[in-house]
């Protein structure tokens, strides 16, 4: 059986790998594929790419796109949520800071650089019409355990995360939340190492296969919306709301996609350089 290693943060947008993982639908196919969390995001899992600890990425358009142009030896196999990601920007409850415009100049806490809570950062500093050298300053935490100690801590004063996994730290007055920045791009890819594409070509089309019959499917499955909200302690009307705003692709990464994505990334002076979209992507 072929072992492949596979991984993505620990949130609701994966819960289509669970469920294949559950029926044992790759062992089936003599594949045996093995998750990992990565409750760090998208920069923990670049790192995890790039030292071979997994094959492949449910990762961030935005954040592998520029660990690739980095020198990341991995390509986009194809997109996995077709829709933006609504990014909550939160204060710990006690906080003195009320809109977003009191966060000009005050420290984010990121996972790590490079990670989607680190560039979205940017985006709404550009949104905000922010100055990107003095309006923004950074603290690493990790994840969003540490987050939490950092804001209410006040190492930190704000943080960006997918805002219906923070919800329920909204709810319980972990957080404050002051606004959204949603991706100006399709969120979520699937992306896989070089090596290992050349390599195993037909498994991962298999694996492909698998997950993209599941999530074309996925609305439709019974009680869908109740299984989210108790395996994430999640509100239904909030799993609802999100289910409703939510999109999968079973397709590759489009080239409009790809260059929107680097301008944006580029006009912020996050990449160096806008690629070749062959440079990011692999044809199966």
């Amino acid at each position: 059986m072929k072992k492949v290693n596979i991984g993505g943060v620990p949130e609701h947008f994966n819960l289509a790998w669970y469920l294949t993982f559950k029926n044992g639908e790759y062992k089936e196919q003599n594949i045996n594929l093995r998750w990992k969390d990565y409750p760090g995001g998208t920069g923990d899992m670049c790192k995890a790419l790039r030292e071979k600890e997994i094959d492949i990425a449910v990762i961030l358009t935005e954040g592998i796109i520029k660990d690739i142009i980095d020198g990341n030896p991995s390509k986009i196999v194809q997109t996995f949520i077709q829709t933006p990601l609504i990014w909550g920007i939160h204060v710990a409850n006690d906080s003195p800071y009320r809109t977003i415009e009191d966060l000009k100049g005050k420290i984010a806490a990121i996972s790590r650089y490079g990670s989607g809570s680190h560039l979205m950062a940017y985006i709404n500093a550009e949104n905000n019409k922010w100055d990107l050298k003095n309006d923004l300053d950074f603290k690493i935490v990790g994840n969003l355990d540490r987050a939490i100690e950092s804001l209410q801590s006040g190492d930190s004063d704000y943080f960006l995360w997918e805002r219906f996994t923070t919800k329920p730290l909204v709810d319980n007055g972990t957080f404050r939340h002051v606004g959204n920045c949603p991706t100006p791009w399709p969120c979520f890819v699937i992306a896989a190492r070089k090596d290992f594409i050349e390599s195993n070509k037909t498994d991962l089309k298999t694996i492909l296969s698998i997950i993209n019959k599941t999530t074309s499917e996925f609305k439709d499955i019974p009680s869908i919306d109740k299984t989210i909200s108790n395996k994430y302690n999640q509100k239904l009307d909030d799993v609802r709301e999100w289910l409703n705003i939510t999109e999968w692709s079973q397709k590759p990464i489009d080239k409009e996609t790809v260059i929107r994505t680097q301008s944006e990334l580029f006009s912020l002076n996050i990449i160096p350089e806008i690629v070749d979209y062959r440079t990011l992507t692999a044809k199966l």
